[in-house]
C-alpha cells in the first residue's frame, strides 16, 4: 500500500520548511503567492489529504463546524450550504447541519445541541421567530463562552460577531429601478413582516427607488406575507381592484412568491410581461422553468457560504484574544429573463 503523503514530505520535495507548507495549504498571506501556488499545486497533483486524527490530537479541536439554517428547501440556502461544505472540507473540517424551521425555540435547541457536540464554531442564519421575539440570549451565551460565531444572510447588527450578508437594500433598489425603466408605474411589493431584517432592508430599497423616480408610494400595493398561512390568497389581494392592478411586481423572498404572483395575474387575464412585469429575489430552478422564466436577482449563495465558513475557520485557528469583527457584503446581479420587458 502506498504511504500517505505528509506535510514533511512536501517540504522535503520542494526544499521549504514544514511551517511554510502548513501555512501555504491554509492560504496564509505570510507566504508569497508564487510559493503558495507551487505548494498547493504539488499537493493537489499528489492527492494530499490532511491527517484529521493528527490535526485533532495537535489542536484538541473536533474539526467540526455547526451550521444552523432557518430552512433548507429554498434554492438559495442549498447553494449556501454547498459553499460552506466544500470550503470547510478543503480546510480539513466537517460540517454538521441543524434546521430551525424559523422557530426561536428550535434555534436555541439547535445551538445547545451543537455546543454539547463540541463543535469548534457555529454559522447561524437567524430565524424569523428569533427576530420577531428579539431574544438573542442564546447567542450571548455563545459569545460569553468564546465560541466562534459567524452570522450569515439573516443577521442583527447589534450582535458583536463576524457577519456575511447580501446587499439587500441595493439589490431591491436595482430590481425596482429596472421595472421602472421598462415602463412600470404601479409596482407591487411582496415582502416579509417588518420585524424580519432582510424584508425591512429590501423594502427600504424598493421605497428609495420609487422616491428617486418620483413615484407615489401606494400602501395597497405593499403586502407582508405570513408564510405559516396559504400564500396565494394573500397575494390575490393585489389583484382585487381591477382599476388598480399592479403593472410590476417585486417579490423579495424567494421564487414561490413570484411564481404565485404570476399565476394569480394570469388568472385575472393579464399577460406577463406585457401587462405586468415580475422580478424575484432568488435565481433558482423555479425562476428558470416558470412560463415565462423569471427575471431574478442572483444572490451568489455559494460565495456567501464560502466566505462565511472561511471567516469562521480563521477565527477558530486564530490565537488572537482581541480582534476587529468583519462584515462582508456580497453584491447582487440582475438576471434578465422573459418575465419583464426588455429595455430599448
Amino acid at each position: 500500500m502506498k504511504a500517505r503523503l505528509r506535510i514533511k514530505d512536501i517540504a522535503k520535495e520542494l526544499g521549504v520548511s514544514i511551517s511554510t507548507v502548513s501555512k501555504a495549504l491554509k492560504d496564509s498571506s505570510e507566504i508569497s503567492l508564487e510559493t503558495r501556488e507551487r505548494i498547493k499545486a504539488f499537493a493537489e497533483f499528489h492527492n494530499y489529504k490532511p491527517n484529521s486524527l493528527a490535526l485533532k490530537l495537535r489542536s484538541q479541536k473536533t474539526l467540526t463546524i455547526g451550521v444552523v439554517f432557518p430552512v433548507i428547501v429554498h434554492y438559495f440556502f442549498s447553494t449556501v450550504l454547498r459553499g460552506i461544505d466544500e470550503y470547510a472540507n478543503e480546510r480539513g473540517y466537517n460540517v454538521m447541519v441543524c434546521l430551525t424551521n424559523t422557530s426561536h425555540e428550535k434555534e436555541k435547541l439547535s445551538i445547545d445541541t451543537l455546543i454539547e457536540g463540541s463543535v469548534d464554531g457555529i454559522l447561524l442564519s437567524l430565524s424569523n421567530g428569533t427576530e420577531k421575539k428579539g431574544d438573542y440570549s442564546h447567542i450571548a451565551k455563545l459569545l460569553e463562552e468564546k465560541i466562534p460565531l459567524v452570522l450569515f444572510d439573516s443577521v442583527d447588527d447589534s450582535i458583536q460577531c463576524d457577519k456575511v450578508t447580501i446587499d439587500d437594500e441595493l439589490g431591491a433598489l436595482k430590481a425596482t429601478e429596472y421595472l421602472i425603466e421598462t415602463g412600470c408605474k404601479k409596482i407591487a411589493l411582496i415582502t416579509n413582516p417588518n420585524f424580519v431584517t432582510i424584508g425591512l432592508l429590501r423594502t427600504r430599497g424598493y421605497i428609495k427607488a420609487l422616491n428617486k423616480h418620483n413615484i407615489k408610494i401606494d400602501e395597497d400595493l405593499i403586502i407582508e406575507i405570513d408564510e405559516a398561512k396559504d400564500i396565494e390568497p394573500q397575494i390575490e389581494v393585489l389583484f382585487e381592484n381591477e382599476n388598480n392592478y399592479p403593472d410590476g411586481v417585486l417579490a423579495i423572498n424567494g421564487e414561490i412568491f413570484a411564481s404565485t404572483a404570476m399565476q394569480v395575474a394570469k388568472k385575472k387575464g393579464l399577460k406577463v410581461p406585457e401587462d405586468v412585469g415580475i422580478v424575484t429575489f432568488t435565481d433558482g430552478l423555479i425562476s428558470k422553468h416558470t412560463s415565462p422564466p423569471l427575471t431574478a436577482l442572483v444572490q451568489h449563495g455559494y460565495e456567501m457560504g464560502k466566505q462565511a465558513v472561511g471567516l469562521l475557520i480563521d477565527r477558530i485557528e486564530s490565537n488572537e484574544e482581541e480582534y476587529q469583527f468583519q462584515k462582508k457584503v456580497i453584491s447582487t446581479k440582475l438576471k434578465i429573463r422573459e418575465s419583464t420587458k426588455k429595455l430599448e
